[in-house]
């Protein structure tokens, strides 16, 4: 009879052998919940339309991006939490199940309000599959290999992003709207058959009592003020008691989860890997970079498809070089880090982010698109260059057992950056759009009522002028003058927080010697205490 730890020995080669089969399961399970995102974006005017979608409401668009936000953020932590308790493997089908229904629930929404909720059931399948993703990877991939795994794992992020608006358009100019929610379905049936065949299930071997109180508190602060960052970008303003007062609370909230998880012999969230300054540091780097890029790419999406006149498709190709830029770097970067250490490649990419924040500035209605094609490469280089060295950081800095919480930390961080980038920096822009636009509607016989409508955004503007006619033809070269200094003014901020990020990550995360040490430690091929047999 073979003793068991021959077995298990035998059991984890296999598993090793077959370690890029199962990135490649995992790549997939992130690009379709990354995608979805993206696609949903070139949707949003053919919602809005009453023939061809369901006649959606600004506040309806906001809500169907937001409701998905909003439940993913704040579930992240419990579902990696839970995934170290009771399988990463299951938990990882559990999420793709319920993404596979929620998106079918979209596909077939008949009013606003059903795909909002479908969204929320997306956002919460989502948030399951992201973190498993990583733990995952930390699970079978040894550290030598680990960072290039998580490289390449990165770059798929990138792939998700530029390639939603591509499939988003192509299929827009086909098909109805729903069909942008109904291709996640196949794909997710042929993950989930995957996942069964390749995906080893991993726990934590020893995971201590279950933590109810924390998890409630968790869920409950960081989701409200996710919901106040959320009500800041809608509108435009932190003086709503809905804004302030939620988010006190919210904060309010997190501080006592973050008392009572430093007094608990059995947290959901080990506070004392804060210490560490590579694993809060490289929190804080991602953090500050997706606070700076999302508020960014939010107006974008505006200046290439209002200002320069391009459809959903082509302006989904225009974005394409940034993909191209981090599939690139990303897979590359763990060399950068052997022979320069994660400070400088971080660093470096940062500083290539902060410099194609001010080379927005050169941007005008008529500038070359190579200009801005330029722009998106170097920016997605430097992301290449960010996200795989932070990100191994923080995993490398959280006990294997631990690494479904390790990579909700990883995600959560990514979360609220974008969350609190668009708030703020979606309010700098409507601020600065608002000021430039003015002037213009103020010597034009408009109703108050219509004049606040066009004054929200340049795409209000434009809608408006579409819909009264002739009138107000004068009004459009006014208002893209008037955005696209408003955008110059934005991604100057956005320059400014990049740069923090780049301080951050220059003062706090390892030079060459200490990351390499970490990374050379022998360990197993796979963390054998945690496979479990099925």
């Amino acid at each position: 009879m073979v003793d068991t730890d021959t077995q298990a020995q035998v059991r984890a080669d296999k598993i090793h052998d077959r370690r890029w089969a199962i990135l490649a399961v995992l790549v997939l399970s992130l690009l379709i919940v990354v995608l979805d995102n993206s696609v949903l974006n070139v949707a949003l005017k053919t919602l809005a339309d009453p023939k061809k979608g369901l006649g959606a409401s600004q506040s309806d668009l906001e809500w169907a991006i937001n409701s998905y936000t909003l439940v993913f953020a704040g579930m992240l932590l419990s579902w990696g939490v839970m995934g170290d308790r009771v399988g990463r493997r299951r938990i990882l089908t559990l999420g793709f199940v319920i993404f596979g229904i929620a998106s079918l629930a979209s596909a077939y929404s008949h009013s606003p309000g059903q795909l909002i909720a479908a969204r929320a059931l997306m956002g919460l399948g989502g948030a399951a599959v992201m973190p498993a993703t990583l733990s995952i990877i930390s699970n079978v991939f040894d550290p030598k290999e680990r960072a290039k795994a998580i490289g390449i794992w990165a770059g798929a992020v990138g792939m998700g992003i530029a390639i939603g608006p591509i499939v988003g358009g192509a299929l827009l100019g086909h098909f109805w709207w729903g069909s942008v929610f109904l291709i996640n379905v196949p794909i997710v049936v042929l993950g989930l058959v995957l996942i069964r065949i390749l995906v080893p299930e991993s726990r934590n071997p020893n995971p201590g009592r279950h933590d109810p109180v924390g998890v409630v508190l968790e869920v409950i602060g960081l989701t409200l003020v996710i919901y106040s960052l959320i009500k800041v970008g809608d509108l435009g303003s932190v003086r709503p008691p809905q804004v302030w007062a939620t988010f006190l609370v919210g904060a309010i909230v997190i501080a006592i989860f973050v008392r009572f998880e430093q007094r608990s012999d059995h947290p959901t969230l080990d506070i004392a890997l804060f210490k560490d300054p590579r694993f809060s540091a490289a929190v804080g780097s991602i953090g500050l970079v997706f606070f700076a890029l999302m508020g960014t790419t939010f107006f974008m999406v505006f200046y290439l498809q209002i200002v320069r006149g391009y459809t959903p498709l082509q302006a989904g190709v225009r974005i394409l070089p940034l993909a191209i830029g981090q599939i690139i770097a990303s897979p590359r970067s763990p060399k950068l880090v052997r022979r320069f250490g994660a400070k400088a490649v971080c660093t470096g990419g940062l500083v290539m982010m902060t410099l194609t924040f001010v080379g927005y500035v050169a941007l005008g209605q008529h500038t070359s698109i190579w200009v801005l094609e330029a722009l998106f490469f170097v920016q997605g280089f430097g992301m290449g260059n960010i996200m795989p060295p932070a990100t191994e950081s923080i995993m490398a800095s959280v006990p294997r057992e631990k690494a479904g919480a390790g990579s909700a930390i990883n995600n959560v961080s990514r979360q609220v950056g974008a969350a609190l980038g668009i708030a703020v920096l979606g309010s700098v822009l409507a601020a600065s759009y608002r000021k430039g636009i003015d002037p213009t509607l103020s010597k034009l016989p408009i109703p108050g009522s219509v004049r606040v409508q066009m004054e929200k955004s340049v795409e209000a503007t434009h809608a408006v002028v579409e819909k009264v006619g002739a009138g107000l033809q004068q009004v459009l070269p006014a208002s893209d003058k008037a955005f696209i200094h408003a955008m110059h003014v934005t991604s100057l901020f956005s320059a400014l927080f990049a740069l923090l990020g780049t301080f951050v990550a220059y003062r706090f995360l390892p030079g060459r010697g200490p990351a390499e040490a970490v990374a050379a430690v022998p360990h197993a091929a796979v963390p054998q205490p945690e496979l479990v047999s099925e």
